[in-house]
């Protein structure tokens, strides 16, 4: 069984969609983290959300190869930043919270494909070989 037909692009995947959200909602927010973390958690967590786009675009394009397709699916390194931001004051209960459902939601995603990867995975066309008569 192979993958939706109506899945013809990375960003044609809900878990796509949901973690180019997440990082947009992430950048907006960290721009009201505090100057002296502009070089430590600001830029940690912008880059492992956009880590996460990014990882499930090149799984897509290496999708030929099951354990390239399953080794690039990760997500829970957001996760710990929005931990990181909420302990220190820089985001409220109900932010944290939404953000890490979202992250949660991802991740299931995520796990989703890994554990199904052969309906994901692109199978090469067996070549029909002549009869030598």
């Amino acid at each position: 069984m192979g993958i939706m037909p109506s899945v013809k692009h990375f960003r044609d995947l809900d878990v796509y969609q949901g973690a180019m959200s997440l990082l947009m909602e992430i950048f907006a927010l960290s721009k009201e983290f505090p100057p002296d973390e502009r070089f430590t958690l600001t830029d940690q967590i912008r880059r492992s959300s956009r880590s996460i786009c990014a990882n499930i675009a090149e799984a897509w394009r290496k999708r030929r190869y099951e354990a390239a397709f399953v080794s690039k699916l990760e997500g829970s390194e957001t996760q710990v930043h929005l931990e990181i931001a909420f302990n220190h004051g820089y985001i409220d209960r109900r932010t944290f919270e939404a953000l890490d459902d979202k992250c949660d939601k991802i991740i299931s995603q995520i796990v989703k494909m890994i554990d199904q990867a052969d309906r994901w995975i692109i199978k090469p066309v067996p070549v029909k070989r002549r009869s030598v008569r």
